[in-house]
Order: structure tokens, then sequence, then C-alpha cells
């Protein structure tokens, strides 16, 4: 009998926590993760993929606590050299995380590409779970604002989210392409489901959904497709997504989400506190399933990837009865 096989979307450290908990739950030959790598860019003569990076240190249990991003047990003797020197600083580079980025444009520049050069990091460090960079080639985050265009990390990490945002532009995805792997893994007869972790839309998911093939292969998906909500109570649980919605005049809903993907959507979970939504939803023609989604601890991440897998169970089981009754 073929084994199931599952893909997560995943962007920033939302996702990441329920990658984890589907890890714990799925071996390595049923799950897989497409990430975002709109967030790459080039900094200090370094290739910068902080997306791939919170995933490979959070599966690898290498992920800093405290601040919420970057390696554990860091030091910062290289931030405080480059310092010295009137270098930027701007974003902060750990001297172990230095080591990944310094590995990956080495490698990068011999002429490999990002996704074997992903796949060895991530094994090195003990990952044994795919992740897949959402292409091969780059595609760069712009977010448009009321002070003129910025590159993401710009927006993000330099300016701390302060500018008004208008918009977003994936300034070359329109020549990027799908990888084989990642393609291969689209188009399994295997698929069993797949899951958008609860991300920014915006800024983590929509730059995968930019892919040339990517959103087409997902409204053309046997298997069903879910997503979590990244919205609670009407509140983000972290980061910019609820001010980039109220700046661009969007309602920060879980109802919004969830019509933002319904060309490929299937089902959507909301957490308890979002229950009464569930008609608003279920109006989009989405099935939608109640549970808690914060995810504060292990047993928390855990807890959520249960329920994905079992709503995605329950769609299945409710797409053969409808097929069934069409014969």
């Amino acid at each position: 009998m073929a084994t199931p096989r599952y893909l997560a979307i995943t962007g920033g450290i939302g996702g990441a926590k329920l990658a984890l908990g589907l890890s714990r739950i799925l071996g390595s030959d049923e799950l897989a993760f497409i990430v975002n790598t709109g967030d790459d860019f080039e900094h200090l003569g370094l290739h910068i993929s902080p997306d791939i990076d919170t995933l490979v240190y959070t599966l690898a249990g290498e992920s800093n606590l405290d601040s919420g991003w970057g390696r554990s047990g860091e030091s910062w003797q290289f931030m405080a050299a480059v310092a010295a020197l009137g270098g930027e600083t701007w974003f902060r580079l750990g001297d172990k995380d230095l080591a990944m980025h310094v590995e990956r444009t080495r490698r990068l520049v011999e002429g490999q590409k990002l996704t074997p050069v992903t796949a060895c990091l991530a094994t090195a460090l003990g990952v044994t779970h795919r992740i897949l960079p959402m292409s091969d080639d780059a595609i760069r985050t712009v977010v448009h604002t009321t002070q003129g265009d910025l590159d993401f990390q710009h927006y993000f990490v330099r300016d701390k989210c302060e500018p008004i945002v208008t918009g977003f532009d994936f300034s070359g995805a329109e020549h990027a392409s799908l990888t084989s792997e990642l393609a291969e893994w689209l188009q399994s007869d295997d698929l069993s489901g797949v899951i958008v972790c609860p991300s920014n839309p915006f800024v983590s998911i929509d730059p995968i959904l930019a892919v040339p093939g990517l959103r087409e292969a997902l409204q053309h998906c046997a298997a069903p497709v879910i997503a979590v909500s990244p919205i609670v109570g009407g509140l983000a649980i972290r980061g910019p997504t609820v001010k980039m919605m109220q700046e661009m005049a969007i309602p920060p809903t879980t109802a919004w989400v969830a019509g933002h993907y319904r060309d490929f959507l299937q089902g959507f979970i909301v957490d308890t506190l979002d229950a009464a939504i569930k008609p608003d939803i279920e109006e989009l023609g989405i099935a939608s399933h109640v549970t808690q989604t914060v995810m504060q601890t292990l047993d928390d991440r855990v807890h959520l990837a249960d329920a994905c897998l079992e709503f995605i169970a329950q769609l299945s089981q409710s797409q053969r009865a409808t097929t069934k009754i069409k014969e």
C-alpha cells in the first residue's frame, strides 16, 4: 500500500511552529514543506534565507526560543566586530547562524541550486524531512509603502514595520519556475492533503502562490487543501499581519483570510475564540473546523497538527461519499 503524503506550505515563525507539530506525527517519507523564499536577500555579501533557516533550526531543535529567530546558544562577536568597523548592523547575524549563510553562499556561488543546498544543510543539522524552497529562481518581496517601495527585510527588520503599507509585489516571480522536486510532490498520486500553515498571507504565503503553476496545482489538487487562520480574535499572534490589513483597509478577520484562499481551499481551521465566524466561512463554500490554534507549547503544536490531519481525513471521506453519490 502506498504511503500517504502531505505538503505543508509555510513561512515565518508561526508556520514553523505547526511544521514542528506535523514533523512529530508524520515521517520524512510522509511530509514535506514548501517554504517561502521571498524574504531572501543578499546582506554583507551573503545569501540570507530567513524563512528556510527558521524552519531548519526549528526542526533541528536549534531555534532560539528567547528571540524567536536565529540559533540557540548564539554569540555575537562577529556583529560587534562589524560595528567596530562601521559596518551595517541592522540585520543581526549571530556567530553560529553566520556559518549557515557562509556555507549556503559558497555552494550557490559554485553553481549549486537552492533546493539541494537546503537539503544538504538541513541534513547536516539532523533534519530528515524535505524542505523545498518555493523555487530555485530569485523572487523578492517588495513592500509598497507611503514612503516608497522597500525590500522586505528593510521594511520588516530595518524599519521595524513602521511604514504604512499600500501593497506588495513579488519581483522575479513571472520568470520563476517550480523545481522538479516540488512538482513531483504536488503531482503525486499519493498526496493526501495540503496544509497552509498560519503564516502571514501577504508576505509568507502569497509569494509562494506567485510561483507560476503552484496556485494552479492547488486548484486542481485531488487531495483536500486546508489552511489554519493566522488571525485569532481579530489579532495576529505574531508579526504585522493585522497592521498590514488595517493599512490596506482590509477587515482583520479569519473570514477574510479564508476568502483570500477560496479559489483552492476546501477547509479552514479557526481558533475557538472565532467559533462564531464559522457560518461566514461556510458561506464561501469552505468547510470549517474549530480548535485551539494558539501554539505556546510543543503539545499545542502537536494538537493542532493532529487536528489538521483529522480535518483532512474528514474532508477526504466527504469527497469520496459525494463522488459515490454522483456515480
